[in-house]
């Protein structure tokens, strides 16, 4: 198959950027050229270009089309009219029913015009998430000025242009040629391959495939710490976006000024990361190395000791700027910054930061029991939770919110306990990070996520199926981590309850029940995730809305151990059945409750299911007790009886009493397992 590549060149694109730019040109390009057949597809992106390649077919193939045209007995001049339009002849009509049909075969066009005809448009509807124009002559936008484009079939030139009419395209037009590195290489040069332009660049000083350029970066970046005898503070987000900064990647290493080593390592760690995208260093004991890495984008005829020295000398401005920040901070205790929460804006409908943490101190104490805590040092910590939004450092950085309370907090004199919960209120961030494990910081994270869910959903910030602005499926999952990790047992929806009476008021139990249902699912999103079954979780969870995460996933996890068993499978299949029947029967003339007339009781199966039944009073016990594997139990005991019902009892007999009673033995059936779980709504 012949091959098809081509390239995008343009300015500097934002290294957040690329990916998406490079998943939206292959998706662009594979759905205008399907007719192509596009196969092998591979794409390429770095700082000035996007690429692609693939094999196509030689020709693009149109099938065959039928055209009605007017009735057998239309005028001729309407039957003329219609042949003329498509430009065929009286005898290629046939006639089906009472209408002339004209049978249009298909076309054949030449790969390389089809993608002309194509590639215009689709590059003119290119969905950067931001886009500039550039030169006032076109109305054709890019993420940055777009330089060139090359363009070719088997190396054979594909000749399109970017003008349309009234718009010359900036006078964009597809070529054979691109360009080597900025400095190292900036001539143009032919190409006549994918395979000769991923080589070529290379010898251009250009790595084009960009997890070649990130594992690249990794092997040397570790190696300039091993040589120093440190590591690198692990950073995948960095090493991405700085894999999309360079070309021709070249890791040197710097030294920290001693002067500033005794500023806290996030400080550090976050300065080098967020304005100069260097790599941190840690020693092999885990504290701050006086080392930083950073990436090149050129080899330089020094060895990169003109640039180190750059380097050094620019960190030490940012440093001294944090050192500012650190020490002014300090000279005013984190305790009396709470006041200055009140001038501080957390949502119009919510009020400040000031009220916001004074609910999250009531929680907190509320919570302190629950947990293990002691409630007057989780309402201090709670207090001092938010105080550092008023600091520089944070303000400068407010990735360090939290890190920066506990520092201050600790200086202050603050117990070591309160420190450590004011920085882990905000865990976990992101699936990856580890839950609060400590008593009180358990405490006064549960306290700061259930209050963000209580209040939102009380003024009606919810979240939507196309956003979540406020992030509560982050503060829901937070929840559910925190709870489940550290198999805490507490009832949420009285703490939601008193989460929301502030803000709610009467309307709290409401909005707790909400709430409550948004966590639940949140729950079950999470086990789906696992491979778990979710849809037991969400059968148990309608049986009787239990708030208490821990104890409703084990009882799903004894549920779905009875389902994964022959007895539980048949017995699934049998309950669903009765439900059936009963629903049924209950739009004919139910509901069909009450107890059953052992009296009226005929048949051997009926006999025996009854008196299965009346050991499933031990079921509400047993899930009371949370002696959950002894009521699965109990309800696998029903399923030989179930399955012998069903095999030799006619339900609906005609004996009206005799029906009724049996009809009242299913709801029995039915009422039984749905007090472990809403057995209906489970799959299978």
């Amino acid at each position: 198959m012949p091959e098809f590549f081509c390239e995008l060149f343009s300015e500097e694109i934002p290294a957040r950027m690329q990916a998406r730019g490079a998943d939206d040109f292959s998706r662009l390009l594979t759905d205008a050229l399907a007719a192509l057949l596009p196969v092998n597809v591979r794409t390429f992106y770095g700082p000035r270009r996007i690429a692609l390649a693939a094999d196509i077919a030689p020709e693009a193939v149109t099938a065959g089309t039928s055209e009605r045209g007017p009735r057998v007995s239309a005028p001729e001049q309407a039957i003329a009219g219609f042949l003329r339009k498509h430009g065929a002849a009286r005898a290629q009509l046939r006639q089906e029913g009472d209408f002339w049909v004209l049978d249009k075969a298909g076309s054949a066009e030449q790969a390389a015009d089809f993608i002309a005809r194509a590639l215009p448009a689709m590059l003119r509807r290119f969905p950067w998430p931001k886009s500039m124009r550039w030169g006032g002559t076109s109305a054709l936008t890019w993420v940055r000025p777009l330089r060139r484009i090359c363009c070719l079939l088997d190396g054979a030139l594909v000749p399109f242009s970017l003008a349309i009419e009234g718009d010359d395209g900036h006078g964009l037009a597809s070529g054979r040629l691109t360009e080597g590195h900025r400095f190292h290489a900036p001539a143009w040069f032919p190409v006549e391959s994918a395979a000769q332009w991923q080589a070529a660049l290379r010898d251009h000083h250009v790595v084009v495939d960009a997890a070649e350029r990130e594992a690249s970066i990794a092997r040397q970046i570790a190696a300039c710490a091993a040589a120093a005898d440190v590591e690198i503070v692990e950073d995948a987000g960095l090493l991405g976006e700085v894999a999309g900064l360079v070309e021709w990647p070249v890791a040197l290493r710097g030294r920290i000024d001693d002067a500033f080593m005794d500023l806290p390592a996030e400080v550090m760690q976050v300065s080098m990361r967020v304005n100069q995208r260097y790599f941190a260093t840690r020693t092999r004991e885990g504290r701050a190395a006086p080392y930083f890495v950073f990436v090149a984008n050129i080899s330089a005829e020094d060895g990169g000791a003109a640039i180190v020295a750059g380097n050094e000398r620019v960190l030490r401005a940012r440093f001294s700027d944090a050192r500012h920040f650190w020490d002014l901070d300090r000279r005013t205790r984190l305790a009396d910054r709470v006041a200055a929460l009140d001038g501080i804006v957390f949502h119009a409908a919510l009020g400040t930061q000031g009220a916001r943490v004074r609910r999250i101190v009531r929680l907190a104490e509320l919570l302190a029991p629950l947990v293990g805590a002691d409630p007057a040092r989780a309402s201090r910590a709670a207090l001092l939770a938010k105080a550092d939004l008023t600091t520089g450092m944070v303000g400068e950085f407010p990735e360090l919110q939290g890190v920066m309370g506990s520092y201050y907090a600790r200086h202050d004199g603050e117990d070591d306990a309160v420190a450590d919960a004011i920085r882990d209120h905000y865990l976990p961030k992101g699936p990856a990070d580890p839950v609060p494990a400590a008593p009180l910081s358990r405490a006064v994270a549960l306290a700061d996520k259930l209050d963000q869910l209580a209040s939102f959903f009380a003024v009606g910030e919810r979240p939507t199926g196309s956003g979540d602005p406020y992030a509560q499926r982050r503060a829901a999952l937070g929840v559910v981590r925190i709870l489940r990790e550290n198999e805490l047992r507490m009832g949420l929806r009285d703490v939601l309850r008193a989460a929301a009476e502030p803000i709610a008021g009467e309307n709290a139990a409401k909005i707790a029940g909400d709430v409550l249902a948004f966590v639940a699912e949140r729950l079950r999103v999470q086990l789906r995730a696992e491979g778990a079954r979710h849809d037991v979780l969400a059968a148990v969870f309608a049986a009787g809305a239990d708030d208490d995460l821990v104890r409703l996933l084990a009882r799903s996890h004894a549920v779905a151990t009875l389902l994964g068993t022959a007895d539980g499978i048949n017995l699934l299949s049998a309950y669903k059945r009765a439900a059936n029947i009963l629903r049924i029967e209950d739009r004919r003339d139910g509901p069909h409750d009450g107890p059953v007339d052992a009296s009226v009781l005929r048949e051997d199966a009926e006999i025996a299911l009854h008196a299965a039944l009346q050991h499933c009073i031990d079921v509400e016990r047993f899930v009371a007790a949370e002696r959950f594997a002894d009521a699965m139990a109990v309800l696998a005991g029903m399923r030989a009886p179930l399955d012998a019902f069903f095999e030799k009892v006619t339900v609906n007999a005609d004996d009206l009493a005799l029906r009724a009673n049996r009809l009242r033995l299913l709801a029995q059936v039915r009422a039984a397992m749905n007090n472990v779980a809403d057995f209906g709504a489970i799959e299978g």
